[in-house]
């Protein structure tokens, strides 16, 4: 293909955002394992380290934000499970997981078994979108399935108190977590269903480790929320925790107080969608946050002082100075030898005039007296050939006494025997044409004087 049709080139910049957008759109949600390894902590608090196995390494960064947020510090070849964004760092092009969240290594069998019943349960349909109910627009009681010591519950009576006082509440109480959790979860949703007074149903409790959450991941508690004559909202957790029971309920809330805002009857869609815009403000300014922090650690540790760079400019500006002298000379000296070459070349090349003037005054003469004698030659040829003109000319014939007979339509008559009786000819004489007539041949003798 020419040239003038190829795809216009990427800029090194453009390629690196693209790449990104793609990391960060398709790897959401990932947890990667390995071993902590070459662990920094920088001075504005954030840690930079390399997640490792036995044949490969990514590289790693928890901004100090989420490092806040452990329960235990990050240590030297610790084994751990990392939660967070895998994206490129653009300035650099280089692969990296902005970490969010860490845990201990050891919980894979939870996730195992965690997405092995999701499956199953999948598989016969609990999860299907067409059996999820819409939630009543105006409801008169809303009942709530949580520990009363748990603090989302505290949560969701603020928040139904402030969106909804005049709606009654009906709190089921039962164990959030502990063995057995998840049989008083599915009782206390079977008792909401019997007691028959709560419009839509709130499950939730607050964040924690999935160990925490796990009752809500037993096949009891998601069959419970499944048979539940009332919608289920399911609010369990933080908005990074999915659960089965998620999964099963009538619509998914992130937290406790974003399922008591989509239960309660005024303005439930304003509001959720204030809410997922805030959430994206927060999301985007994070990311800013954490990619100008990054690139500020990065600068910082290309800080030179100004002195070593003044002399390395200073050497290179010796060394360009050098270099551009001995061009200069060189370029001079290779024209000198060329004018040199095309000054002789041209002493050589110069043409003698004087020569050349003789030979065409030779010339000149020469060619004058050929065009004469060509000219006489011409001209006795053109008398020759006009004087046998002349002879053969058709008038000199008919000078002579001669005649020429046309037919009428003056055609040359050349044979007597073509001739008819009374037919009319044209005689054409050396002055002047007469017409005759073809007479009749006579059988006897003809007179002499006819």
């Amino acid at each position: 293909m020419s040239d003038l049709f190829a795809p216009a080139a990427l800029s090194v910049s453009e390629l690196n955002h693209l790449v990104k957008n793609l990391l960060e759109d398709q790897l959401a949600g990932l947890w990667v394992g390995g071993e902590v390894s070459n662990l920094v902590k920088a001075a504005s608090g954030h840690y930079y380290f390399v997640l490792k196995d036995q044949r490969a390494q990514v590289r790693c960064t928890l901004f100090k934000h989420a490092a806040r947020s452990l329960a235990a510090l990050l240590r030297e070849g610790e084994e751990v499970e990392v939660l967070g964004k895998i994206t490129l760092y653009e300035a650099r092009g280089e692969f990296q997981i902005n970490v969010q969240e860490v845990r201990r290594k050891g919980l894979g069998q939870l996730f195992e078994a965690y997405e092995r019943l999701k499956q199953r349960l999948q598989a016969e349909g609990l999860f299907d979108a067409a059996r999820k109910r819409p939630l009543p627009a105006a409801p008169q009681c809303i009942g709530v399935v949580t520990s009363l010591a748990a603090a989302a519950l505290r949560d969701v009576a603020i928040t139904l108190r402030r969106r909804a006082p005049d709606v009654r509440v009906v709190v089921y109480p039962t164990a959030v977590q502990g063995a057995g959790s998840e049989f008083q979860v599915a009782s206390a949703i079977a008792a909401a269903a019997e007691h028959a007074q709560a419009d839509v149903l709130i499950v939730c409790r607050g964040g924690g480790s999935i160990e925490d959450l796990w009752a809500f991941n037993e096949e009891a508690a998601v069959r419970a929320v499944v048979a539940s004559p009332i919608p289920v909202v399911s609010g369990v957790g933080h908005e990074t925790d999915f659960t089965l029971t998620d999964f099963a309920a009538d619509v998914r809330a992130p937290t406790p107080t974003a399922a008591a805002e989509l239960a309660s009857p005024n303005r439930a869609e304003q509001l959720d969608k204030m809410y997922r815009l805030h959430s994206h403000m927060r999301h985007t300014l994070q990311r800013r946050c954490t990619d100008a922090a990054q690139r500020l650690d990065w600068h910082a540790a290309q800080l030179r002082h100004p002195r070593q760079k003044w002399q390395e400019q200073q050497v290179g500006l010796l060394r360009s100075r050098q270099m551009l002298a001995d061009n200069m000379l060189r370029h001079l000296h290779r024209k000198q030898e060329q004018l040199a070459y095309l000054a002789e070349l041209c002493r050589r090349s110069r043409p003698s005039v004087h020569a050349a003037a003789r030979q065409l005054q030779a010339q000149t003469v020469q060619l004058n007296r050929h065009t004469a004698a060509l000219l006489a030659q011409k001209q006795a040829q053109c008398q020759k050939q006009a004087g046998i003109l002349e002879a053969l000319s058709p008038q000199h014939t008919l000078s002579r006494g001669y005649s020429v007979i046309t037919d009428r339509t003056g055609k040359v008559v050349r044979d007597a025997g073509r001739l008819h009786s009374g037919q009319v000819l044209q005689l054409h004489f050396e002055t002047g044409t007469a017409k005759a007539q073809v007479l009749p041949q006579r059988t006897g003798q003809q007179d002499l004087f006819d």
